[in-house]
This record gives C-alpha cells, structure tokens and sequence, in this order.
C-alpha cells in the first residue's frame, strides 16, 4: 500500500534511479568488453540500486521482501562508494566517463544511504539476518575468483593474484573487507531499527 506525503521523497528517487539508468547505459555502450563490464561489483551494485530506486518511485512498496532487498542494495552501493574511495580511487575502474564515474560510485551510493536513514521502509531484521546480505558480495568474490584465472583479467586490483603478495595478499583484504563489510551490514541494520522504531506505525 502507498503512503500518502510521498510525492516529494517519490520523486527524488525516480530521478536518482533515472540518473543511474542514464550512467549504466552510457557505461555499457562504451564498453569494450560486456562480460567484464557486468563482473564489475560497482555496475551489479548500481544496478540493484537502480532497480529499487525507480520501483521505490513508481510503486512506493512496503512489504517486508521489499524492505530487506531495499536494505541489501543501500548495503551494497555504500560498500561500493567506501571500497572506491579507499582503494580505486585513483584505479583504472573500468569507466571512460568522468561522469559516469561520479555517479556510480559516489551519487547512487550516497542517494541510496541518504534515503535509508531518512525514509522508510526498514526491515525488522536480526544480526544473524543482517550478516546474510553479505551472501551477494561472497558471491561476487568466488565469481571474480574462478572467472578470473579463465579469462586472465580481475575486476579491481585486490583480487588479482597475479600482483605482488599472490593468493595470500588476495586473502587477507578480502578478510579486512569481510570484516568491514560485516560491521557495515550491522550498522545499517541497526539504523534500520532505530528508525522504524522512531517512526512507529504507518
């Protein structure tokens, strides 16, 4: 059922998933290579991000699935924006665009955050069911990991084992990120409450 005093938070969600619409097209036709285009984590992140975003305009749902998918793809995106601000930055990401590359990895991921603290719908969710959204970026990884030696290239740098350190070096960021992405889940699930919590019922 859609709330009523919605039109304005509706609409700046129909123009930031139209904003990442328009980036992901121009992303992909610029592309040289698709299948490494869609193995990039920032264009799968974005594109969940866009999906809620537009439906979240349009429809304006409040189920429960809804709620969790909305909190994994705010997951995902801030996850996207603080790994490329802390490692990639300065990388060759994969986007030609200067752009593209601002709305990707700092606009969506922002909007996304902003609109999860500020607007329901939240999730009544564990920890233990927090920890679960971490399943989309493990998969990601073992992906990146079998695909990457069949097709000698990697999506981000970290993941390559080719670079100094191998395997080992490869390991221990992915188990710093677990560990951060872990806390971030939480935190984000936390907010969640506190703020369904202070809203009370519709």
């Amino acid at each position: 059922m859609t709330r009523p005093g919605r039109a304005g938070v509706r609409l700046a969600r129909l123009v930031f998933g139209l904003l990442a619409a328009a980036a992901l097209a121009d992303a992909a036709v610029n592309s040289s290579h698709l299948g490494h285009f869609f193995s990039f984590f920032t264009v799968e992140s974005n594109i969940l991000g866009c999906v809620v975003l537009l439906v979240g305009g349009l429809v304006d749902p409040d189920s429960p699935g809804w709620s969790v998918l909305r909190a994994a793809a705010t997951l995902y995106l801030t996850i996207t924006g603080i790994v490329y601000a802390a490692l990639l930055a300065h990388q060759d990401v994969g986007l030609i665009s200067p752009w593209v590359n601002d709305v990707l990895h700092r606009a969506i991921p922002l909007a996304m955050l902003v609109d999860w603290v500020l607007f329901d719908p939240w999730p009544t969710t564990s920890r233990s069911a927090a920890l679960g959204w971490l399943a989309g970026p493990l998969a990601f990884l073992v992906y990146s990991l079998i695909r990457g030696p069949v097709v000698h290239w990697y999506p981000y740098p970290f993941l390559d084992p080719r670079r100094k350190g191998g395997y080992t070096h490869v390991a221990l960021i992915c188990v710093i990120l677990a560990l951060g992405m872990a806390l971030l889940a939480l935190v984000i699930s936390w907010v969640g409450d506190r703020r369904s919590a202070a809203w009370g019922p519709r």
